[in-house]
């Protein structure tokens, strides 16, 4: 955590209730927790949802929250630099939370008494405060933390936790193939990468959220280019990619083989001379990988009460 943010047992559990709350919406029924489940991995099953204040769908998918304190931009596009800041935009949009005026907000929270003491048990006196409140569901968030997949326990040694001939071949692919982009332990390099989805024509112009991560930098080499999503927990957070087009991991394995298309952004790595792009497997590898990555669920985090609604 930052020096000006330390994480403490009151910051944590003023975050993890706000994170649950639905009176941080204007319409008192939506929460953060209502597009982030635990029991998908703080993803959201479809594809554009229209859970959010206006029921209008998002233009994009709600991506799973795993490890954020180690991620180094956040959004699909980068669009946020750290944690403090990242929960503004769900906030103020008006299909999410739909606070247009954030001092209205704060002023209908400081009316309400748990409110003004929930903050003062974290943060002291007259501490209910935008700061704070982004700060509290920074900690929280923090605190995602999943490292307690099979995987993990047999990467440590535990007894009993062991990973199948097919599952070891896997994780062996993925450490071939699917490198650099779902690298190191977190299996995401955290890096921008156009993979293919569309052509040229598909990536707009200016603010266009169809330009990934050029609609942040505004440079024509960053078009199309989309943040590298963790691998871990995969398998709970279907839908895939960040409009959530690909329904399955079955289909994702088959697009990476098959459904690629080329653009003047694609990333190297899939690029075949002569050839269509695609990542090279045969139905043997596929079915290895597609093993492996069940092996990266962690049960615990997506059942821990500690991460879920407080009483």
């Amino acid at each position: 955590s930052p020096p000006d943010n330390p994480l403490t047992p009151e910051g944590i559990a003023l975050g993890r209730w706000l994170f649950h709350s639905p009176r941080l919406s204007s319409n008192g029924q939506v929460s953060c927790a209502t597009c982030h489940e635990q029991a998908r991995a703080f993803a959201d099953d479809a594809a554009l949802t229209r859970r959010g204040v206006s029921g209008h769908p998002l233009v994009r998918h709600a991506p799973a929250l795993i490890n954020l304190a180690w991620m180094e931009g956040l959004f699909w596009d980068g669009g946020a630099k750290n944690l403090e800041s990242l929960s503004l935009a769900p906030l103020t949009h008006p299909d999410e939370l739909g606070n247009s005026q954030l001092p209205s907000m704060m002023a209908r929270l400081s009316s309400e008494p748990e409110f003004v003491e929930r903050f003062e048990s974290a943060f002291g006196p007259d501490s209910l405060t935008l700061s704070n409140l982004l700060r509290a569901l920074a900690q929280f968030q923090r605190t995602l933390v999943s490292a307690d997949s099979r995987y993990d326990r047999w990467r440590r040694g535990e007894p009993g936790a062991d990973l199948s001939p097919q599952e070891q071949h896997g994780l062996a692919l993925v450490q071939r193939r699917c490198t650099p982009c779902h690298t190191t332990e977190l299996f995401t390099d955290n890096a921008y990468h156009n993979n293919g989805l569309d052509p040229d024509s598909a990536f707009g112009e200016g603010e266009a959220e169809t330009r990934g991560r050029g609609r942040v930098t505004q440079h024509p080499e960053d078009a199309g280019r989309f943040k590298t999503p963790t691998l871990r927990n995969v398998a709970v957070t279907a839908p895939y990619m960040h409009d959530g087009r690909l329904a399955t991991l079955e289909d994702v394995l088959a697009y990476y083989r098959s459904g690629m298309v080329p653009s003047f952004t694609l990333d190297t790595a899939f690029q075949r001379e002569g050839q269509s792009p695609s990542l090279p497997l045969n139905d043997s590898e596929a079915d290895a990988i597609f093993s492996f990555l069940h092996a990266l669920t962690d049960e615990r985090f997506l059942t821990v009460e500690a991460l879920s609604a407080p009483p």
